[in-house]
């Protein structure tokens, strides 16, 4: 039972961390166009516009595809701003932004575009929300604009909700939403103890969650607009939804019911399930790969937690990984898998667990982050971009790594501790 609660531990995201929206930038890309970001002077008094000014700068430096700089503009926002005096400056695209109050409430974020090397307004657009809550995701959506009109490859993402799972105290957790910053969140289910959340659909409207407000753990599958519950299955010990497939036809469920935890296929519309695993210990956390004909899982069959592939309908067990002895994490995005590894204790003792990119069908590996405790990644849906939680010199943060632009970033995180997280 020892050896279950340490596996079952780790895949219950043991490692909590603390919520903030400050962003350090960790690694910065060259060759990129300079970009400046103004408030109108007419709009000097807004405190919620300069929020939204920062928000906007640290979307363009997450992008990776501009390089955020400075500028001595400070002109209204119906005023021409000195585009030749910006040229001399080496700056490229200057961003003027202003606000407006609707009656009704809202929030309007204006924004005008500047091409200095062309010289001319190439955009003006206006973003509003009736939900001031959710004013950050007005400068997320001003990014995507601003980054789709120079063509540059998509930060969609960036609008997109993350879903995650807060600890409340001694058997209590709730779920909550939030922009990628998590500067906003909103509690979704509480009350008793809910985890392990994973979104159910590309709209987001559905998640699956795990409560332990039933007779026995149970996976529940809730619309986060109209309320409405469904139970999936439950389970005697652990269960969990860990991966759910592109069109919502499929979900990987890790359930004991007979005491060890195993991977299950299920359709959650028939409540049919497929057993996949059929080892005496503990696999947990199946990924679909290769077109879902196959999945990757944490198993101990070795003794030690680590990555292993396996057909589904089929008995065959590959292992994917042959480094380290501790590989207790992992996600997927078709063919790519990203997996945490607890790399040899430092110097100083303390420990490293780093993550890995691995192809299911090649050899290559790519160590993608160099300290600290890195773990519980997570794929964006384009699979550009990594989500995953990091400890480093006791400060815990949220972490993002922009795949193809080798840059990532920081949140340090403050106040709530996170016991898992989806986007």
């Amino acid at each position: 039972m020892l050896r279950i609660f340490l596996i079952v531990s780790l895949f219950f995201g043991s490692l909590f961390a603390n919520v903030d929206g400050h962003i350090d930038i960790v690694k910065r890309a060259s060759s990129i166009p300079k970009i400046a970001v103004s408030m109108a002077s007419d709009s000097s008094g807004d405190f919620t516009l300069s929020r939204l000014k920062k928000s906007l700068e640290d979307d363009l430096n997450v992008s990776g595809h501009f390089e955020l700089t400075t500028s001595n503009q400070n002109v209204a926002f119906d005023a021409q701003p000195d585009i030749i005096g910006m040229s001399n400056a080496g700056i490229g695209i200057f961003v003027n932004i202003a606000s407006q109050k609707e009656a009704n409430g809202g929030y309007t974020l204006k924004v005008k575009l500047y091409d200095v090397n062309a010289r001319t307004l190439a955009l003006e657009k206006n973003f509003t929300t009736s939900q001031v809550d959710r004013t950050v995701f007005l400068a997320h959506k001003a990014a995507i604009a601003i980054n789709d009109h120079f063509k540059a490859p998509s930060i969609a993402w960036m609008e997109k909700f993350v879903v995650f799972s807060v600890y409340k105290g001694a058997g209590k957790a709730d779920i909550m939403i939030g922009d990628y910053t998590l500067s906003y969140k909103k509690s979704v289910v509480s009350g008793g103890l809910n985890i392990f959340p994973k979104w159910a659909d590309k709209d987001q409207k559905t998640i699956y969650y795990t409560s332990y407000n039933y007779k026995k753990p149970t996976l529940v599958k809730l619309n986060i607009y109209n309320r409405s519950k469904e139970v999936i299955m439950d389970s005697d010990g652990m269960i969990a939804c860990s991966d759910v497939n592109e069109d919502g036809s499929k979900i990987l469920v890790t359930a004991s019911p007979k005491g060890q935890p195993d991977v299950f296929l299920v359709n959650p519309k028939t409540k049919s399930k497929q057993q996949i695993t059929t080892y005496s210990g503990i696999d947990v956390g199946g990924q679909f790969i290769e077109n879902d004909k196959r999945i990757v899982f944490v198993s101990d069959r070795l003794g030690n937690p680590n990555i292993f592939a396996q057909t589904i309908g089929s008995s065959s067990v590959e292992r994917l990984v042959y480094h380290s002895n501790n590989n207790s994490s992992v996600t997927s995005y078709k063919n790519h898998i990203v997996f945490s590894s607890r790399d040899s204790q430092n110097e100083l003792g303390g420990k490293s667990f780093n993550l890995y990119l691995i192809n299911s069908r090649t050899d290559n590996m790519t160590r993608l982050t160099s300290s600290g405790v890195n773990q519980f990644p997570k794929f964006s849906q384009d699979g550009e971009t990594l989500l995953f939680i990091k400890t480093h010199a006791n400060v815990s943060s949220l972490g993002i790594i922009r795949l193809e632009h080798n840059k990532s970033f920081m949140f340090p995180l403050k106040g709530e501790r996170i016991q898992s997280i989806d986007w």
